[in-house]
C-alpha cells in the first residue's frame, strides 16, 4: 500500500507540475529559452546584461531538466502499471511522459 501511495503521489506531482509548466510557458520550450538566453548572453557587451541573460537561461536549463526527470518517472510508472495490466494507469502516466518530454525539449 506504501508503494502504491507513492506512486499516487508523485502522479499527483507530476499532473500539477504539467499545469503549472503549461500555465508557465506555452510558448517555446525551456531548452528553447535556455539556449536563446545563453546565445544573447554571448552577444551581450556588458557585464550586467550577460549575467541576466546566462541567470534567465539557467532557470529555463534547470526547469527542462526537472522535465526530463518527470518524464523519466512517468515512464518508469507507465512499465509498472502496464506490466500490472492496468492499460488505463499505464496510458496516463505515458501521456503525462509525452507532456514532460516535449516541454523539456
Amino acid at each position: 500500500m506504501k508503494n502504491y501511495n507513492m506512486k499516487l503521489s508523485s502522479l499527483s506531482a507530476g499532473i500539477l507540475l504539467t499545469l503549472v509548466s503549461f500555465g508557465a510557458y506555452a510558448g517555446e520550450s525551456h531548452m528553447a529559452e535556455a539556449l536563446k538566453h545563453a546565445e544573447a548572453a554571448v552577444k551581450a557587451d556588458d557585464g550586467k546584461t550577460i549575467a541576466e541573460h546566462a541567470e534567465v537561461a539557467k532557470t529555463h536549463a534547470k526547469t527542462a531538466d526537472e522535465h526530463l526527470d518527470a518524464g523519466i518517472a512517468s515512464l518508469n510508472d507507465a512499465i509498472d502499471h502496464g506490466k500490472m495490466k492496468h492499460a488505463d494507469l499505464a496510458k496516463k502516466s505515458a501521456e503525462e511522459a509525452v507532456t514532460h518530454l516535449k516541454a523539456a525539449q
